[in-house]
């Protein structure tokens, strides 16, 4: 899809919000722990529903949610858990919120484990992205053998809401695979 001179993929259509986090985050590799955290548990939230919903109230769960500081989200207890619920800015999924505090608690398991959870994530394509070459953003899968096997993983590890499909989302977001159209302007660049 074509906007004023630049082609890019033609998922986020006109929508400034879309095209913005097209433009300058989906697909850049991320190597900090707090950003694959962030995006982790937003991915978590998106489960059945759009990833637009996700990104409107992405401000609301980075205020909710302590800025995404997995450590202090770590140890919310059931007071956090309740004003979470109420809390009308995010989704208010009971099993989510509940999955966010114990992905934090895993994650850091994690990081103990492997030093960081980059370390751990970026293991599994020896630090480097899969390039695919998909000339409609509809010929991405929903999921692969490497994002199965994450899932796998994640689950033996005591996360929740990581299933195959939300790992290869995650994957997409923080550029472990680069599924820009080849005719995307971001292609070559992340």
């Amino acid at each position: 899809m074509k906007n004023g001179d630049v082609q890019r993929c033609a998922w986020p259509k006109d929508d400034p919000l879309y095209i913005k986090y097209h433009d300058e985050e989906w697909g850049v590799p991320v190597y900090d722990d707090h950003t694959l955290f962030e995006f982790l548990i937003l991915e978590t939230f998106q489960a059945g529903l759009s990833w637009i919903t996700i990104l409107r109230k992405r401000e609301n769960f980075r205020k909710a949610l302590d800025s995404f500081n997995y450590k202090t989200i770590a140890n919310y207890g059931d007071d956090k858990y309740e004003e979470l619920l109420q809390n009308s800015g995010i989704i208010r999924n009971k099993l989510k919120i509940k999955a966010t505090i114990t992905n934090a608690q895993a994650f850091i398991e994690v990081q103990k484990e492997f030093g960081s959870f980059s370390e751990y994530i970026w293991a599994y394509v020896d630090g480097k992205p899969i390039k695919n070459a998909l000339k409609d953003h509809r010929d991405a899968p929903a999921n692969t053998p490497l994002s199965d096997a994450i899932s796998k993983d994640l689950k033996k590890r005591g996360f929740k809401f990581v299933g195959t499909t939300v790992v290869y989302a995650f994957m997409q977001a923080t550029g472990i695979v680069n599924d820009h159209e080849v005719s995307c302007f971001r292609y070559n660049e992340v």
